[in-house]
């Protein structure tokens, strides 16, 4: 996120932002680019968005509550999934806000700025045969598949549709859910599951008081109300449950924790109840996380009954409910196939006859949003690869797009780096070939703007690493800065050659 914001801001700087026709971004660069777009126009006052997106970083963060009500409204939705549940409790603590703007906001309030490209990957496609439905893309106007061209209006994005036409609406897209689906790639269970433990802790007090103040005002309408020993049950069996999954995503034995649940569930389960403690106790032996899993699937679907009759609550614990059985089966971005029952030869067969598919960060895959700037519709010169992957080797992503590039038969520049250069890697590096896109990739930290502090600079600054400090902030954007600050002439250099390409080729 800080990483690209540096680069565009000395890009405005060096009078070179106004010449780029489209901004591409994969993970933490989509929370960027999602802060820079809720500004009308934003890249002709750069530097006061900046500073107002940096202030906000460091500020006070959203509130419990606020969070809450976007994970419940999420969880209204036909297809909620880890991706609701990610961007209602961290990302909205990561970017210290809960952006509800739809997509389709960013349509009509730049002009003048560069056409945002957000990118995703789709997670069932056959990154093995690297079919090109591995690539998704997501824009104001539209959503779908860069390579094969298939698409569908961005504002209907999740509606349900069979053969091409829309049988059922959902709400459009909104930026904070955008940012999750964009952002997942360090999606950490055991810090999912430490956010659900906070709101079980909170509901249990909450449910308590509810209690005491239809006590004290003598209201008994409601028959069906859990008594306070089992309101203190529910709390119990769903924290251990949240613990038991903790232990499993640290690794640890998780039998103590099993011995617990088996007690809570004495006498209070249905006929299973029996069978599912001799399981518990066989698990809390060999721990294996399979049985681990369906267990914890039957306790919250027994729950899920019994709450939705009885609680105060009810809609949250349903949430938090649903959230526990999504993290223990890693369920991400679900989503309504536009794509159903169609036919359509350009597209793999199987992603047609599936109603739902599912997207997640495409940094999983490649981390760089080549695919979508090559889409062959927008005739491309020049890619300026602004690279900031956490990765040894900061190479990987142009390599890994080369090759790819060659199987799908895409133009893309031959790319050859030495061993020297992965280890220690320059500011500044151009990949061409003959009718092919230029490439320019300029790693975030390199020997030039780290003067001889390359491998400290790399440990100081990790993507699971939250949160950036201000010092740290500054000190980034500076490094990023410093890369194109350092490199204006060459950066006008290979826009000058292609420009003189180009006006041969026309003459």
């Amino acid at each position: 996120m800080m990483g690209l914001m540096g680069s565009l801001v000395q890009l405005y700087k060096e009078g070179l932002l106004d010449c780029m026709l489209y901004l591409g971004g994969v993970s933490g660069s989509t929370w960027c680019m999602a802060s820079l777009y809720k500004e009308p126009d934003w890249s002709c006052r750069l530097e006061e968005v900046k500073n107002d997106i940096i202030q906000r970083l460091t500020g006070g963060g959203v509130s419990w509550m606020d969070k809450l009500s976007k994970l419940i409204k999420y969880y209204q939705k036909d297809n909620f999934s880890l991706t609701d549940v990610w961007a209602a409790l961290v990302i909205s603590e990561i970017v210290k806000e809960i952006d509800e703007r739809p997509l389709s906001h960013q349509r009509s309030q730049h002009g003048k700025d560069p056409y945002p490209i957000y990118n995703v990957i789709d997670k069932w496609s056959n990154r093995a045969k690297m079919e090109a439905d591995v690539f998704f893309e997501i824009t104001p106007h539209e959503v779908g598949y860069s390579i094969t061209g298939a698409f569908v209006d961005s504002s209907c994005f999740g509606c349900q549709f069979d053969e091409g036409v829309t049988i059922k609406n959902q709400l459009e897209m909104e930026t904070l859910y955008l940012q999750g689906l964009c952002g997942s790639v360090f999606a950490d269970g055991e810090k999912i599951l430490k956010e659900l433990l906070k709101i079980i802790k909170k509901l249990f007090w909450l449910e308590s008081d509810a209690m005491c103040n239809q006590a004290s005002s003598g209201n008994q309408s409601d028959i069906h109300s859990l008594s306070p020993s089992h309101v203190k049950q529910v709390f119990q069996v769903t924290s251990t449950l949240v613990k038991l999954n903790l232990m499993i995503f640290r690794d640890e034995d998780p039998s103590s924790h099993i011995e617990i649940l088996n007690e809570l569930l004495k006498g209070k389960l249905n006929k299973e109840e029996t069978e599912t403690e001799i399981t518990l106790q066989m698990m809390s032996e060999e721990i294996v996380r399979k049985g681990i899993q369906e267990k914890t699937l039957y306790v919250c679907e027994q729950y899920s009954d019994l709450l939705q009759k009885h609680l105060n609550y009810k809609g949250v614990w349903m949430a938090v409910i649903k959230s526990i059985e999504l993290v223990t089966c890693w369920i991400w971005g679900t989503t309504y196939n536009f794509l159903y029952n169609m036919t359509a030869h350009e597209v793999s067969p199987h992603i047609l006859k599936e109603k739902t598919r599912h997207y997640e960060d495409a940094g999983i895959f490649i981390n760089s949003p080549y695919f979508s700037v090559l889409r062959k519709e927008r005739h491309i010169d020049l890619i300026i690869s602004l690279d900031f992957s956490d990765d040894d080797d900061p190479f990987e992503t142009v390599v890994q797009t080369a090759d790819t590039c060659k199987k799908l038969l895409i133009p893309f520049p031959d790319v050859q780096v030495s061993d020297e250069d992965k280890r220690s890697p320059r500011d500044f590096y151009v990949f061409e070939s003959p009718n092919s896109p230029t490439v320019i990739h300029i790693p975030l930290f390199n020997i030039i703007n780290c003067a001889g502090e390359f491998t400290k600079w790399k440990k100081r600054y990790k993507t699971f690493q939250l949160p950036y400090s201000d010092e740290m902030i500054h000190d980034l954007l500076e490094k990023a800065e410093m890369n194109i600050k350092n490199n204006k002439v060459n950066l006008l250099r290979e826009i000058q050659k292609i420009i003189n390409r180009k006006s041969t080729n026309l003459g």
